[in-house]
């Protein structure tokens, strides 16, 4: 996404035939994540409507393309990207956007073709795929991925169970009350909860729980998390914690080399700390800021934290970042579907939660503006 975003402002601003390329270990040109655990996976988008910029757009700008190409090595005084076929590319300046991967579990039968994961575009197309024949799904992990996931499992007439070791649904996110209401939506239309439980093993159709419960499931989707692709830079003295560290510029250690998305591990000027997003929001706004850092642009990154979901007939917004709050209150009726959240240290909002509230409101919250 970084690079689709990054070209296509590269386009706007001039860029001449031949300055820029991707390589990608994927195999398919730049697209959007978010429909893939949405629109895609329900059939209503496909693999030409999710691209990012058109196949005709990396031709009419001249834009090489390099697809299931291996980056295994960068070699930094050189300038010099070398590839697992040997092949070698140069470069004047670099952007690593190298994403991240999905945590895979470590359990008995964790490698049957029953169990699947979603993070690419080929995950996605073979999730959708299965799912016509599915009868009883197995959703593991109640975070952002788990719960689209159960959501159009859900909707596609899969008997649907989540399973989660925490005791209420996205705990590490929403608080009690937004936990209550969402296990409540999500039981009403047919998803069962199975909470505090660990899957042990994985059998060809069942799914076996440390609390000794066999559940029933000829599919399962694990979405249990992700890690940031670091192993291209292991050797390039840049420094790696928890991604590629960067400052305030998206710049690494190394002379002419940044990154962004989800392998990016920023200094948020406007939080004043370091952070990694794993979000459509932020991958846009780095290639579109880095496209124009390459420009010539003066100031930071900076961008306030922002994501968006789609479950059932629900759509919710998320601004800011809830680390350090001291309170949450609400507007709106908490145990209905339409409410926002608003989290507050002192008297200031650092992150807000909107869901089918006034466009006032929902303003309000992208500026993170004090509601005291």
């Amino acid at each position: 996404m970084v690079a689709g975003y990054a070209a296509k402002q590269l386009a706007e601003d001039g860029l001449k035939p031949g300055e820029l390329g991707i390589i990608s270990a994927d195999n398919a040109l730049p697209y959007e994540r978010p429909p893939l655990s949405k629109s895609f996976l329900a059939g209503k988008d496909d693999e030409q409507t999710v691209l990012i910029n058109p196949e005709s757009f990396y031709r009419e700008h001249a834009i090489g393309i390099h697809l299931n190409t291996q980056i295994e090595r960068i070699d930094v005084p050189g300038k010099r990207l070398i590839a697992r076929s040997g092949q070698e590319f140069r470069f004047a300046k670099l952007i690593l956007a190298t994403g991240a991967r999905v945590r895979t579990l470590d359990v008995a039968g964790a490698d049957r073709e029953n169990v699947l994961y979603l993070r690419s575009l080929r995950d996605s197309a073979r999730l959708r795929d299965r799912l016509k024949s599915a009868k009883k799904v197995a959703v593991i992990g109640s975070g952002f991925i788990g719960m689209e996931v159960a959501s159009q499992t859900a909707q596609q007439g899969c008997d649907t169970t989540m399973i989660f070791p925490q005791d209420r649904v996205w705990k590490s996110f929403f608080t009690p009350e937004m936990s209550l209401f969402f296990e409540k939506y999500y039981r009403d239309r047919g998803v069962r909860f199975v909470p505090s439980a660990k899957v042990e093993a994985i059998g060809v159709n069942s799914v076996s729980l440390s609390t000794g419960a066999n559940l029933e499931a000829d599919l399962v989707l694990a979405g249990i998390g992700v890690t940031p692709v670091t192993e291209v830079v292991a050797t390039s003295g840049m420094k790696v914690e928890n991604g590629i560290i960067v400052n305030e510029f998206l710049e690494t250690g190394a002379a002419d080399i940044h990154a962004a998305g989800d392998v990016a591990n920023y200094h948020d000027v406007l939080f004043g700390k370091q952070r990694r997003i794993e979000h459509w929001d932020n991958a846009v706004k780095q290639g579109q800021y880095l496209a124009c850092r390459l420009a010539g642009e003066t100031k930071p990154f900076q961008n306030i934290p922002y994501f968006f979901s789609d479950i059932f007939d629900l759509s919710y917004e998320f601004w800011g970042d809830t680390d350090g709050a001291e309170q949450t209150e609400y507007r709106g009726d908490v145990n209905s579907p339409s409410f926002s959240a608003w989290w507050l240290k002192g008297n200031n909002v650092v992150a807000a939660f909107v869901m089918n509230r006034p466009d006032a409101e929902r303003e309000q919250a992208s500026q993170l503006r004090s509601i005291r």
